[in-house]
């Protein structure tokens, strides 16, 4: 019994209280360092979150100037001009004459014939460049070619404009016998220059970040190389492109520098690319200067550049959505 009663008391004993080994510096298990960081990528958040708003609300206060400036047109200005005087009367653009002409057709095929012969001459030699850098250059080629081409995005563009007005103008008009050295066809091939590093830049971008396993794929199941890039590579990298040659068109329409230089600056209604043409940002840069405050000239003017932001806006989002519906069609919706 006593035996007992002693192994009764040993079991009765309480156990010994088991205690962590817990840093005090460690609070709800997160460390400092841990909060640290935490606490900086909270910050960064702020500030990135803080520069897009500010971002959005300067691009939305630039449109409301350019708006208000642009919207006594609605009612009329003391010199008769309204919101129809730009889309009325004769195809002519002549604010200064007697009786004031402000229709706006010609200077809108002139920017689009402009872009046209740009789009067509720099977009084919931009993703040409692209398609080789990314698939066919040695790394040592490819090292030289793509600053080189990307260089080309730094450049101003009064120096591009100036080399055109210097030389490309009179090689364009000797090579195609053209009467007037400055006209569309000079601009065109200037403006090329401009957004060549553009298209080039994203779809080579595009083009590289398409997966290895596609082009491993395509060469294990008997392809070549070109037959790889071009019906494999390519086509999974056109959303990209696609942006790119949206981008590159929207350099091109709203470019100012390069076609008040070298285009002529004739607001004529014509398709032929040998004569001069007047573009609608050339048109502000050119007028803006000399123009009456407040007059009907100084609203049309607000107005052009109403209606350049209005289509930059628009081409924006028709792109943003015609590459959604590209990436959805060929990869499915995420």
């Amino acid at each position: 019994m006593k035996t007992k009663f002693r192994n009764s008391e040993r079991e009765l004993k309480p156990a010994t209280t088991f205690r962590p080994n817990v840093d005090p510096n460690v609070v709800a298990g997160v460390s400092p360092r841990s909060q640290f960081r935490h606490a900086i990528d909270r910050l960064a958040e702020i500030l990135i979150s803080g520069v897009a708003f500010f971002t959005i609300a300067v691009i939305f206060l630039i449109f409301v100037y350019v708006g208000k400036e642009a919207l006594p047109l609605v009612w009329g200005t003391s010199d008769g001009a309204t919101i129809a005087s730009p889309f009325t009367g004769p195809f002519t653009w002549q604010p200064v004459s007697t009786v004031p002409k402000y229709n706006v057709f010609p200077l809108i095929l002139g920017t689009l014939k402009v872009t046209l012969i740009a789009m067509l001459l720099g977009t084919p030699l931009a993703l040409a460049a692209a398609l080789y850098t990314a698939e066919f250059a040695p790394g040592r080629i490819r090292e030289w070619i793509k600053p080189a081409i990307e260089l080309l995005a730094g450049i101003p563009s009064v120096v591009l404009g100036s080399f055109a007005l210097l030389v490309l103008a009179s090689w364009v008009q000797d090579a195609f016998g053209i009467v007037y050295r400055l006209n569309a066809l000079t601009a065109g091939i200037a403006l090329a220059l401009a957004i060549i590093p553009i298209i080039y830049t994203i779809s080579e971008d595009a083009l590289t970040a398409v997966p290895r396993l596609y082009r491993e794929a395509s060469l294990a199941l008997g392809a070549s190389k070109a037959q790889t890039a071009v019906r494999v590579v390519f086509p999974s990298a056109i959303p990209g492109i696609a942006a790119a040659i949206i981008l590159g068109f929207g350099r091109a329409i709203g470019e100012t520098m390069i076609v008040l230089m070298v285009s002529g600056n004739s607001a004529i209604l014509s398709l032929d690319p040998a004569l001069p043409v007047r573009t609608l940002s050339a048109t502000i840069a050119a007028e803006m200067a000399e123009v009456v405050v407040g007059s009907g000239h100084y609203r049309i003017l607000f107005f052009i550049g109403t209606l350049l932001f209005l289509i930059t806006a628009v081409l924006n989002w028709v792109g943003d959505r015609f590459n959604r519906r590209l990436r959805e069609r060929l990869f499915g919706s995420s």
